[in-house]
């Protein structure tokens, strides 16, 4: 989340509609001025509320650089004091505004309880006007897609940095996407060039993969259905947690429509969920030829699979990570996770399959790490 960067759009925005008329050069200008001392342009408690947020997040990634080259304890008692801090601030950014949902977000991503997590986030969404708690067949739930969000006209926001890797080449042709896909809006439309909606686009992509993580994978699927017809270029990532769900279901002109939607052009979630979906479905050797695929495209696939990594809690969002980089492995691992503690033997078969463990260990041994 470029809270910060946000926070800057949402004041100059703000600002520029109080003068009225201003030329592109004169917005330039003034959103110039306001990155330079965004405190002196704030007019209201919602941006002033939304800037220490931003501050908030700031300070908690500096805090978080160098943890990992702590000793167990050490490392566990600065994570604890630094989730507290932002804990703390989350609390008085509501104080000045209760109506900040993305300080309401992170709180309730902070529960120990996926369960307990999911009915928060819902609970924040129906807040909102949305409508997420509703019931399906078999006991899933549906997420709505309304969301509240004051206009912007003329925003450019740039898309996430968790997402930027592929950002932009995330959309096909409108001709090219799922014929079947009843929900898709006109071309050009996209709610994330509002800035004002970024908060509850972002908590329904929280919620779409906290469906995930309690086994609601058709929820999920439909969640995130629903926010990239919204959101056309995705730059939430929710096409990652859709591909998983895919896989789960095992539904295969799903998985094939969604990769088809953004030009087929992979990532470690579409590799990990072909794979998945293959195996599922008893296809060996596409299976086969989907795991060579993620162990050759994504560096330290292999080893990230075999020996997952701890991955703390995304506060709100994904973190930013670089295109088939040893750090996207670990994201898309870390989610797939509830997929594959659901399919029996998964783990076993890819460790058996020719040169794969061999992969993973060459990897480990060159960047000095267990095995």
């Amino acid at each position: 989340m470029r809270a910060r960067a946000e926070a800057i759009e949402r004041i100059a925005l703000k600002r520029k509609a109080r003068l009225g008329k201003l030329s592109d050069e004169g917005y330039a200008e003034l959103r110039l001025a306001v990155e330079n001392n965004p405190d002196k342009f704030v007019e209201d408690e919602q941006e002033r509320a939304f800037l220490m947020l931003a501050d908030a997040l700031d300070a908690n990634a500096k805090a978080r650089e160098g943890e990992d080259f702590l000793d167990d304890d050490a490392y566990e008692k600065s994570r604890t004091r630094r989730l507290g801090r932002l804990r703390d601030t989350c609390g008085i950014v509501l104080e000045v505004d209760r109506h900040c949902l993305d300080a309401s977000t992170i709180l309730a991503l902070q529960g120990n309880d996926a369960g307990d997590i999911l009915e928060e986030l819902l609970s924040l969404d129906a807040t909102c006007g949305g409508s997420a708690d509703v019931a399906l067949d078999m006991g899933d739930l549906i997420p709505c897609d309304d969301g509240q969000g004051i206009a912007n006209e003329g925003a450019t926001a740039e898309p996430l940095a968790t997402n930027e890797a592929y950002a932009s080449s995330a959309m096909t042709e409108p001709a090219e996407r799922a014929a079947d896909d009843e929900t898709a809006l006109m071309p050009n439309t996209d709610d994330w060039t509002d800035v004002f909606e970024h908060p509850i686009l972002r908590l329904h992509a929280v919620i779409a993969q906290e469906y995930l993580n309690t086994t609601r994978f058709g929820a999920a699927r439909e969640c995130c259905r629903r926010l990239v017809a919204l959101t056309p270029s995705d730059p939430l990532g929710a096409r990652f947690t859709w591909a998983l769900a895919c896989a789960r279901l095992e539904d295969e002109q799903g998985f094939n429509d969604l990769d088809a939607r953004f030009g087929r052009r992979g990532n470690a979630w579409s590799h990990i969920a072909r794979t998945l979906l293959m195996f599922k479905l008893d296809r060996m050797s596409a299976a086969r030829r989907a795991l060579r695929g993620y162990a050759s495209l994504c560096q330290g696939g292999a080893y990230a699979l075999l020996r997952p990594t701890f991955v703390e809690a995304y506060l709100p969002d994904r973190p930013a990570f670089g295109q088939g980089t040893f750090e996207e492995a670990c994201l898309a691992v870390h989610e797939a996770d509830p997929v594959v503690v659901d399919t029996p033997d998964f783990i076993a078969w890819c460790t058996a399959q020719e040169g794969f463990a061999a992969e993973a260990q060459r990897y480990a041994e060159e960047h000095d790490l267990d095995w």
